[in-house]
């Protein structure tokens, strides 16, 4: 009778079925379920606390059965349930930034903590993604720290190999095997100072080791099937309260590590965001494991042609700072970037009354910007009519004005409702959609909470039309893998003036991160190559050695980005415009394909270059760098076998067709060094 009522106790009272189109998620008796056509993760209710069942990919009709009775989070092992569980689901409306998709909510409480854990699944993509909220208090749950490897005794004390329980565990997963292969990816921001962003360490699952990165593939040796795991955080680096890893393996199992938060940052009456988890399924091979992870990245933020496409030019490149930004010089640049095809005039730094520190023109500060109350509206000396001449001349030429801001970094982003009513205010008042956000630093779980809000805020009173370009060069900031809903990343920071930009540095850039990251969503910069060429000197990689449409070209598979003063280009530069006005003519169908590098990683003397993966068609991008062969054979993510028509679209070279080599290769002609050719290609 005891165990009847136990029972009866433990098993979720209320039940459910939810489905839609391909989504669906199911509560009978002890069992949450939940897929779409492609992916399917089953889980032991456990009084709320899911322990994962099994985990399908529908695709390849691969099912594995999780080997532990593990919740899947984990803040202390002696951790028990101690309130009654709640488990919901609904579907989540399409918006301008997102395509609908179907939530579950599964609610339940560890003593005094209240945890909440969101899985969200989109329709046509083998991921499930899960956001964890926490509430209360932690009452001492938080303790214990992961072994050292080295204070580890030998293989022969049995009960030492065992693995300890990691604490603050944000999910699991334990599969059968001893043949698991994986590849940790940890990335880097702080670009001003890392020229290097990523950084692929591959792994024969063993005894229990650390691992840091976003990024964890996972492949069985005996089949070759595999799945991912997505750390939805900053860059390992930069996370806060970091555990030193974000992964721990032995052999199958896999724990994800870190929440992204402190004791002190819980509330007792406010849910408080963890750092985010993905876990995707996929097939035989690496194109599979990137398809899919690309298939759950485009959800985040739906691209959209006349939003999130641009071809922009920011007043900041050629080290003028504030000292030229006024209404006249930025009628004069519009004229110019007319003349080159841009679609976007940003201008950065200095069209506001108040100074920042990086201004040439008086001692500013970024510390108590709200004593001045006009700091955020336009410099009346420089702009004595505002910015509606600016926006006018705009209209006219059919370039859209964007500003740069950077938010009142004290206390955790305080003020950061002064600042959002600041960017709807100009939004409200000059039509300005698009914001460069710099001086971002994240130094607490607090600071990110206010500066969500902020975002949160300007969208929803300007109806998601503001969209942001998150600056990645410095601090510690959201990454490439965090706040991606809000718009895309401004990479870099490179100036002839102190011999930092070097076109194949960008383009390698562009390249490593091209493979994990969704390219269309970073601004890629591309400089005057004539101002400070003396500086150079003989230096064969320098960027007069290219043209200008080189320069422009390494900036395409991302959003272009002309960091410079269309006024200080030579007139030469402007028959640039041709390659610009046929680029976009291709630009998003470019874009909405899967894009991923192909070649050999750029070194100034390298055949390389980015494949646009769109089913049995798409685009391919090569670039000749300096290299004296006018022909290559170049690996590319096509068939092998296969028969591929490439015509032509962009740069130099000829109507191919060929056939597809064993290591996906095929071959490609480009007469001169430095040169590329854009191609539409169908496989036949």
């Amino acid at each position: 009778m005891k165990r009847i009522l136990l029972i009866l106790i433990v098993l979720p009272i209320v039940q459910f079925v939810y489905s839609q189109a391909s989504c669906y998620s199911s509560l009978k008796n002890d069992t949450l379920t939940i897929g779409n056509n492609q992916i399917e993760r089953k889980f032991i209710w456990n009084i709320g606390n899911l322990i994962t069942y099994s985990l399908t990919d529908k695709i390849n009709k691969q099912q594995w059965q999780n080997q532990s009775r593990t919740p899947d989070f984990s803040i202390s092992k002696d951790a028990k349930v101690t309130a009654e569980s709640t488990c919901q689901s609904e579907w989540v409306k399409e918006s301008e930034i997102h395509p609908r998709y179907l939530q579950t909510t599964v609610a339940f409480s560890l003593g005094t903590l209240q945890v909440k854990r969101v899985y969200r699944i989109y329709e046509n993509s083998p991921a499930i993604a899960c956001d964890t909220y926490l509430k209360g208090s932690l009452d001492n749950l938080l303790s214990g720290k992961e072994a050292n490897q080295a204070d580890m005794k030998n293989i022969e004390f049995a009960e030492d190999m065992k693995s300890k329980q990691m604490s603050a565990v944000l999910d699991q997963i334990h599969l059968k095997g001893q043949h698991w292969s994986l590849k940790a990816v940890e990335f880097f921001d702080v670009t001003d100072w890392n020229n290097n962003l990523v950084s692929e360490r591959k792994i024969l699952s063993y005894r229990k080791s650390s691992y840091r990165g976003n990024l964890l593939f996972a492949s069985n040796g005996e089949n070759d099937n595999g799945f991912f795991i997505l750390k939805e955080a900053p860059c390992s680096g930069v996370q806060m309260a970091y555990q030193g890893s974000d992964f721990s393996a032995e052999f199958g199992k896999i724990t994800v590590n870190g929440l992204g938060i402190a004791g002190g940052d819980i509330k007792p009456d406010t849910w408080v965001k963890t750092y985010g988890c993905v876990i995707g399924v996929y097939g035989k091979s690496e194109l599979n494991g990137l398809v899919a992870l690309r298939s759950y990245q485009k959800n985040i933020r739906k691209l959209t042609s006349d939003r999130d496409e641009m071809i922009m030019m920011n007043t900041w490149g050629d080290r003028s700072q504030d000292s030229k930004v006024n209404e006249k010089f930025c009628l004069q640049e519009l004229e110019c970037a007319a003349r080159l095809g841009m679609t976007h005039f940003q201008i950065d730094d200095g069209w506001q009354t108040g100074k920042s520190p990086n201004s040439a023109l008086a001692r500013g500060t970024f510390t108590g910007i709200w004593s001045n109350k006009d700091y955020w509206k336009p410099d009346t000396l420089k702009y004595p009519r505002g910015l509606a001449p600016v926006v006018e001349k705009g209209r006219k030429l059919g370039i859209e004005i964007c500003l740069w801001f950077n938010p009142s970094v004290q206390n955790d982003f305080a003020d950061w409702e002064k600042d959002a009513q600041a960017l709807i205010g100009l939004y409200k008042t000059y039509g300005i959609r698009i914001f460069k956000i710099d001086g971002l630093t994240i130094p607490s779980k607090q600071a990110e909470i206010n500066l969500r809000n902020l975002f949160d805020k300007v969208l929803a009173e300007t109806n998601n039309k503001v969209s942001f370009n998150l600056d990645a060069t410095a601090s510690r900031r959201g990454g490439y893998h965090m706040l991606n809903e809000y718009g895309n990343v401004f990479l870099e920071n490179r100036y002839t003036d102190w011999q930092n930009y070097y076109p194949y540095w960008t383009l390698r850039n562009l390249w490593q991160l091209s493979k994990y990251v969704p390219a269309e969503k970073l601004q890629i910069e591309f400089l005057n190559k004539w101002r400070n060429a003396k500086k150079y000197g003989d230096d064969r990689f320098a960027p007069a050695r290219y043209s200008f449409e080189y320069l422009f070209a390494t900036a395409m598979t991302g959003q272009p980005l002309a960091w410079f003063e269309g006024s200080n280009l030579p007139e030469e530069a402007f028959k640039v415009q041709k390659l610009i006005s046929d680029y976009k003519k291709v630009q998003h169908d470019f874009h909405t394909g899967v894009i991923l590098p192909v070649g050999e990683e750029p070194s100034g003397r390298s055949w390389t270059g980015f494949q646009s993966i769109k089913d049995n068609k798409g685009y391919l991008l090569f670039f000749r760098e300096n290299t004296p062969e006018d022909k290559a054979q170049v690996a590319t993510w096509l068939p092998r076998g296969a028969t591929v028509k490439c015509t032509p679209v962009l740069g130099n070279g000829k109507p191919v067709t060929a056939t597809v080599g064993e290591r996906g290769e095929i071959r490609v002609s480009i007469p001169a060094a430095n040169d590329f050719v854009m191609y539409r290609y169908e496989v036949k």
